[in-house]
C-alpha cells in the first residue's frame, strides 16, 4: 500500500499510507487478544491479562523462529474455523426470525425506528465496526515477495479473500441475531457462543465446537496480523521511513524488533480490555490509508495512464471514486462513535509525520524497491 502512494505522491504519500496502515496493523492484534481472553474464558475459566500476554510471547516466537510452516498451519486452522461459521448458521438457521433483528429497543434518536432504532446516526456508528468484518485483508499483498508469482496469485487471493468475508460477513450479521436476538448479542464479547445458547436453551455440543473453532479462528486473525504488521515495519524500515534497526533480520530472516516492539506496545493496550475501543484506533488507520490509496489509484490513472498494470480495477476511476468517498465517510465515523479514542489516534499519527518531516525524509535509502521505481519512473518523465 505504502509503495502504490509513493509511485503516486512521492515520499509524503508513501509514509502517510504506510504509517496508516501501521497503526491499524499494530493496533488490531490487541483487539483481538481482548477476544481471544473472552473465548477463554468462556471455554476454560481462564480470561485476562495471562491470556493476552501467553498468546503474544508465544505467537511472537513461531515468528522468531521461522513463519513458513507456522503460515500454512494457519491455513488449515481458518478452513477448519471456516467449517464451524457453517455449523452455526446451519444450527441458527431454524431459530431464525426477522421479529429477532429488530427486538434492540428503540432510543430517543433522530430517525429512530424498531429498523433503526439508534437513528440515522447510527448507521453511521456502526461503520467501524462493519469494517472489522474485513479489516487487513488488504494486507494480502504484504506476501508479494513471498509469492511464486505474484501478477496472477495476489489479485486471485485477494479477490477470492474477499468474496468469501463478504459472504460470511452478510450470513453471520443477518442469521446470527435473527435467531438468537440482536438485544441479546448488543454487548456479547463471544456473540456465536452466546447465540447458539440463547436459541437452544443453554450449553450445547454446537456451542462448544463453535466456541473452540471460533477461537481457532481468532488465533489465525492474530497471527496473520503479527506478521502483517512486522512486514510492513520491515518494509518503511528498510527504506528508510522509521529507524533502520527495524529492518534487521535473524538467522531466519524474521525482523525480530519490528515484531516485538508493537507487540509490547499491542500487549500495554490490550489490559484495557476495551477491545471495542481497540477496534476504532485500528479502523482509524484502515480508513486514512483507504482514502490515500483511493486517491492514489486515481492519480495513476490520470497522471500515468501507459503505465504496466498486470492487474487492471474492473471499473477504473469510477470503482476507486465511489471508494474514496466511502472511505472518507468511515474516517469521520470513527468520530461519532467515541472522538476521544480516535483523536488519540490522530496525535499518535501526528507524532509519526512530525518524525518524518523532521528526519526520517532526509534518510531515505537509496536502492529499495519503492526507491528503484521512483527513479525509474523520474528518468521516463525526462525523456518524455
Amino acid at each position: 500500500g505504502y509503495g502504490f502512494a509513493r509511485s503516486a505522491f512521492g515520499p509524503w504519500g508513501g509514509f502517510l499510507t504506510g504509517t496508516a496502515i501501521l497503526i491499524e496493523y499494530a493496533i488490531a492484534p490487541a483487539a483481538i487478544a481482548v477476544f481471544i481472553g473472552a473465548y477463554c474464558q468462556s471455554l476454560f475459566g481462564i480470561g485476562g491479562w495471562m491470556i493476552y500476554l501467553a498468546f503474544y510471547i508465544v505467537f511472537i516466537a513461531i515468528h522468531i523462529f521461522g513463519v513458513g510452516e507456522a503460515l500454512k498451519l494457519m491455513f488449515i486452522i481458518t478452513a477448519v474455523a471456516a467449517i464451524a461459521l457453517g455449523v452455526f448458521l446451519v444450527a441458527m438457521v431454524p431459530h431464525f426470525s426477522v421479529a429477532n433483528l429488530l427486538d434492540i429497543p428503540v432510543t430517543e434518536a433522530a430517525g429512530a425506528s424498531s429498523f433503526l432504532p439508534f437513528g440515522y446516526v447510527g448507521v453511521w456508528t456502526a461503520i467501524p465496526y462493519a469494517i472489522w468484518f474485513f479489516l487487513a485483508v488488504e494486507g494480502v499483498p504484504l506476501a508479494a515477495e513471498e509469492t511464486k508469482n505474484p501478477k496472477r496469485d495476489l489479485p486471485r487471493g485477494l479477490i477470492g479473500a474477499m468474496l468469501v468475508l463478504l459472504s460470511f460477513a452478510l450470513l453471520i450479521l443477518v442469521i446470527g441475531p435473527g435467531g438468537a436476538g440482536a438485544n441479546a448479542l448488543l454487548t456479547s464479547g463471544n456473540p456465536l457462543v452466546e447465540a447458539l445458547a440463547k436459541a437452544y436453551g443453554g450449553s450445547t455440543w454446537m456451542g462448544s465446537f463453535v466456541n473452540l473453532v471460533g477461537l481457532a479462528g481468532l488465533i489465525a486473525s492474530f497471527f496473520s496480523i503479527i506478521y502483517a504488521y512486522s512486514r510492513q515495519i520491515f518494509a518503511l524500515s528498510r527504506a528508510g521511513y522509521l529507524p533502520r534497526k527495524l529492518s534487521e533480520t535473524n538467522k531466519s530472516k524474521a525482523p525480530v524488533l519490528a515484531l516485538v516492539i508493537p507487540g509490547i506496545i499491542g500487549f500495554g493496550l490490550s489490559l484495557t480490555g476495551q477491545g471495542d475501543l481497540l477496534i476504532l484506533v485500528a479502523v482509524f488507520g484502515a480508513t486514512i490509508s483507504y482514502v490515500l490509496m483511493m486517491a492514489a489509484h486515481i492519480t495513476l490513472r490520470i497522471r500515468r495512464p501507459k503505465m504496466d498494470r498486470p492487474y487492471r480495477t474492473p471499473g477504473g476511476i469510477f470503482t476507486s471514486g465511489v471508494a474514496l468517498v466511502l472511505a472518507c465517510i468511515a474516517v469521520v465515523a470513527g468520530f461519532l462513535v467515541d472522538p476521544r479514542v480516535v483523536i488519540g489516534a490522530a496525535i499518535i499519527y501526528g507524532v509519526l509525520i512530525a518524525y518524518f518531516a523532521f528526519y526520517s525524509r532526509h534518510h531515505l535509502v537509496a536502492g529499495t524497491p519503492e526507491e528503484e521505481f521512483a527513479a525509474i519512473q523520474k528518468a521516463e518523465e525526462a525523456l518524455h
